[in-house]
């Protein structure tokens, strides 16, 4: 309740959810690891799990809105035999509304889309949509996968050096864990390419800097040959790789993670939506689906799911990197971690979080409170994040 994602879980005009209290369980958790690796590391960093995940909406501010997603863009529709969340976050996945459902073309892409769920399975309607590389997922109907270890390794001794961080990824579970990096001492290089920057760019300029204050911006023409050699220099000297890309996309630069983990001793971080071998590793996901595709949702008054929070995959992913590239990094490197976004959420839907007899009720202010064992504990509104201090 005090955390924020209460806040923002729930319909509009109804009371507010408690559902998706795992995400937060294993935000706090995976926040505890982290400060204890990264003190390992070079600096202890205390991290506000609360602040990580609700913060972006809390600058943003953003509210409950039920199956629509806080940033609007992603929707639970439900389908024949479940629940499906469809992303349109660009203009070309609306674009591509027409092709998924095999319809007219002048109908809105969000009617088009709610009447052929209504008829279709929600894995059929999440496989056409990705087909056509829209974002899309049906409600937890996938088995998750082992995470990657976290812990302080025994016997190990800290590197001789702060580790250097090079920070492909874009948006905000791979920033967030290059932020956490650097944070504790890591010299981070964000690197993007000329023609396709960042897409976070174009959102709120002060979550952007909040995630990439004091890091080495670069910027490289992929699209020659310098600037993929410049590229593989940058990779031959890191102790840290993040990114977030499809791994075809990579090899198109002539990139193998593999390959380069075997020959430098890194550790990679490969963050993606559902896994990154075989045909999942073609699947694209945004935060919000991808916790739908992990099962963490709330659910409402009538027991119908609702959005848990803002995009929560995302910055629960970014924690769980962070801390399982700090223990790669203790253990002597030369690891390849894949981190799904749609396991993480899993995971955090698995929690045991007790609460069973948590009631919502209004207050005579006029606000919300949970009551639970007889205690009333207030509905609290997002907290920002801090903005970035000036280097001393």
């Amino acid at each position: 309740a005090a955390s924020g994602g209460m806040w923002l879980t729930g319909w509009p005009d109804g009371a507010p959810r408690p559902g998706g209290a795992g995400a937060l369980v294993a935000a706090e958790r995976w926040a505890a690891a982290f400060r204890d690796l990264a003190a390992r590391l070079g600096r202890p960093v205390e991290v506000d799990a609360a602040v990580a995940l609700f913060g972006r909406a809390a600058l943003a501010g953003y509210g409950r809105r039920g199956r629509t997603s806080a940033g609007g863009r992603c929707r639970l529709l439900p389908a024949a035999d479940g629940w499906v969340a469809v992303h349109l976050a660009r203009p070309e996945d609306e674009e591509a509304v027409p092709a998924v459902v095999g319809g007219d073309e002048t109908a809105p892409p969000w009617d088009a889309l709610a009447r052929f769920a209504a008829a279709t399975p929600a894995e059929e309607v999440a496989a056409r949509a990705q087909l056509l590389g829209v974002p899309a997922a049906a409600l937890g109907t996938a088995p998750a996968r082992p995470l990657p270890p976290v812990g302080v390794p025994p016997g190990r001794p800290p590197p001789a050096r702060p580790p250097i961080v090079v920070d492909l990824s874009a948006m905000w579970a791979g920033p967030l864990c290059a932020h956490l990096l650097g944070r504790a001492g890591a010299r981070v290089v964000k690197v993007e390419s000329r023609h396709r920057p960042d897409g976070a760019r174009a959102g709120d300029p002060a979550f952007f800097g909040w995630l990439h204050a004091g890091h080495e911006q670069v910027t490289l023409d992929l699209r020659t040959q310098g600037g993929r050699d410049d590229l593989r220099r940058l990779l031959d000297g890191a102790d840290v790789v993040l990114e977030s890309s499809r791994p075809r996309a990579l090899r198109q630069l002539g990139i193998d993670a593999g390959e380069v983990v075997a020959g430098t001793g890194c550790t990679w971080v490969s963050i993606t939506g559902h896994g990154r071998e075989g045909p999942a590793g073609d699947l694209v996901a945004f935060g919000d689906d991808a916790a739908v595709a992990g099962g963490l949702v709330a659910a409402d008054e009538g027991g119908g799911p609702v959005f848990c929070a803002d995009a929560v995959a995302d910055p629960l992913t970014g924690l769980l990197a962070a801390a399982a590239a700090a223990t790669a990094v203790l253990d002597g490197g030369a690891r390849l971690l894949d981190v799904a976004m749609r396991d993480v959420a899993a995971a955090a839907a698995g929690e045991d979080v007790g609460g069973d007899d948590a009631e919502v009720v209004a207050t005579a202010a006029g606000r919300w409170a949970v009551r639970v064992a007889g205690e009333a504990h207030e509905v609290r509104p997002p907290r920002p994040p801090r903005p970035p201090r000036p280097p001393s």
